[in-house]
């Protein structure tokens, strides 16, 4: 189910525990007989674990009354893979965790193309994050095709092109392709344009 998000603090605080269980995947990493793996995985925790530090210094200075971070059926994604060895672990995590990033990338998306963000170092972050996890996107796509002969996810959607991924797939007018909001250059992937609405912390201080 994919997590809709309503507010700065939203994103902020579901994507905490979303980049938390792709750190404890991406360490089973270390096992694997793939060095391009290996070194896809300790990318992945050295950047989302200093990701989350900062994510967490941002709630403590502007939602200090809110409460603690905790991840939601929407993010529990990732199976357990440390029972796994070998292409079972490298095929399995490779599965997983491309529906995972375009989790993090869709969630990002909807906070640009809806002007969520109430101070820009969040926005920049968003765009970071969607750029970063839309790079490793592909490349695990490729591997999966490489390594394993698959063509496509069952079940997940092609990533269309967004700002900061040349020459990704996507013609305007397909199903590919997401709508432009108008004046802001941002982009969201088809099927999630709606934005439910909550009342959530106002952040204190800037």
């Amino acid at each position: 189910m994919m997590h809709r998000v309503t507010s700065e603090y939203d994103y902020l605080s579901q994507m905490i525990p979303h980049h938390q269980e792709a750190v404890t995947a991406a360490r089973q990493l270390r096992r694997s007989n793939r060095p391009e793996l290996r070194q896809l995985g300790q990318s992945i925790v050295t950047t989302q674990t200093a990701e989350i530090n900062q994510m967490k210094r941002w709630l403590a200075r502007w939602y200090p009354q809110s409460p603690t971070p905790a991840p939601t059926p929407a993010h529990t994604m990732m199976p357990d893979l440390s029972a796994l060895s070998g292409d079972q672990l490298d095929k399995t995590f490779l599965q997983y965790m491309i529906p995972h990033h375009l989790m993090a990338i869709m969630m990002s998306q909807q906070l640009l193309r809806h002007q969520l963000a109430q101070h820009p170092q969040v926005a920049s972050f968003a765009r970071k994050v969607r750029d970063d996890q839309w790079a490793e996107v592909r490349r695990m796509r490729h591997w999966l095709t490489q390594w394993y002969g698959h063509q496509g996810m069952p079940c997940v959607p092609r990533m269309p092109g967004t700002p900061g991924t040349p020459g990704t797939p996507g013609t305007p007018g397909t199903p590919e392709t997401p709508e432009a909001t108008p004046g802001t250059g941002q982009t969201l992937p088809p099927g999630h344009e709606s934005q439910a609405t909550s009342t959530q912390p106002t952040p204190t201080g800037t």
